[in-house]
């Protein structure tokens, strides 16, 4: 392999891992907002009506464990970037 195309190679694939990252932050909104009507709805019919209450519950439920499962997924993306990143100059110093 020569060093251009392990540069080639490199940096392709810190750019798919950062293309990536930002696709969990589009999931990680989505189930903020999920949580948010689920709040809202929670709080708006916990004495109107019980199946809408459990149903925003649910939802809140829902897209609380999603935040944390996607905002977790980002954190550790962004921790492999900056790995494959390091690599990356360690390799280039060689």
């Amino acid at each position: 392999m020569t060093n251009r195309e392990m540069i080639k190679g490199c940096e392709t694939e810190i750019a798919d891992q950062k293309h990536m990252i930002d696709n969990l932050g589009r999931w990680f909104s989505l189930f903020f907002v999920i949580s948010s009507i689920g709040v809202v709805l929670f709080s708006i019919f916990h004495q109107l009506n019980l199946w809408v209450m459990v149903l925003g519950l649910v939802l809140a439920i829902i897209g609380s464990l999603g935040m944390i499962l996607f905002g977790y997924g980002i954190y550790r993306g962004k921790k492999n970037v900056s790995k494959v990143i390091e690599d990356f100059q360690l390799k280039l110093r060689q």
